[in-house]
């Protein structure tokens, strides 16, 4: 039996937002046409279903849960629709799935069983905010959420710095949103005046914000943190 293709499909970074500004056709109709879905959160799925044009019932669509509370025998009855055949969407709770996300399991789970996967277009912050910070984008890395404690966080600060500064790189990293602010000052504090440091916030929504400048010049600005997803991307010299 031939089995069914593993479709990766990238949804909005915020909300609201409208598909033909940030999805190409391709991508939208392929995401209609499936019946079998893995998430990283149900309810986020539907919503960007909805929001694409889904113009039949939602409980005709299986939606499989996947993130950081799915049991490992749950795995098998996930990747069941492809093995019988049918084509399957994987979908991150924002941006593309697989990167900083817990798809990446049932992918390599598809690998294994020599299932196709097909990543589609769609955004991505590490990349927009890459792109966007005027920072180097031969050498980097991106490192998702620091430690949350103060202390811990501040000796990462300074490795990622002291990495950044002996191999030319740009390291990249997130916080909850409601943390901004914490990591911000420690950014500040810590690292050297001439380090650069980006601030991608929103992006692709409508307070969308990108701006890079050396810690020496951030220290004399307002801080312009706000409780939504951002990207800090630094670089030492």
């Amino acid at each position: 039996m031939k089995t069914g293709t593993l479709y990766l499909i990238p949804t909005n970074l915020s909300a609201p937002f409208t598909p033909a500004h940030i999805l190409p056709a391709t991508v939208v109709e392929t995401a209609l046409r499936l019946n079998h879905y893995v998430a990283e959160n149900a309810k986020v799925a539907r919503a960007f279903l909805k929001n694409i044009g889904l113009d039949k019932p939602l409980l005709e669509i299986s939606i499989r849960e996947l993130n950081n509370h799915t049991r490992i025998d749950a795995l098998a009855e996930m990747i069941a629709p492809l093995v019988a055949g049918h084509d399957v969407g994987l979908v991150s709770e924002a941006g593309a799935p697989g990167v900083a996300d817990p798809g990446a399991i049932i992918v390599a789970l598809a690998h294994q069983h020599g299932i196709a996967v097909v990543p589609l277009v769609g955004p991505s912050s590490i990349l927009l905010g890459l792109m966007a910070s005027g920072l180097n984008g031969q050498k980097f890395a991106f490192h998702g959420y620091l430690p949350q404690d103060k202390a811990i966080r501040i000796n990462v600060l300074i490795e990622l710095e002291n990495e950044s500064r002996r191999r030319n790189m740009t390291q990249l990293f997130i916080e909850t949103p409601y943390r901004n602010h914490s990591l911000y000052a420690d950014l500040l504090t810590t690292l050297s005046p001439s380090t650069q440091l980006c601030v991608a916030r929103d992006l692709t929504g409508n307070r969308e914000y990108v701006q890079t400048k050396r810690i020496a010049e951030w220290r004399k600005l307002v801080p312009t943190t706000e409780k939504l997803p951002t990207l800090f991307l630094l670089l030492a010299k």
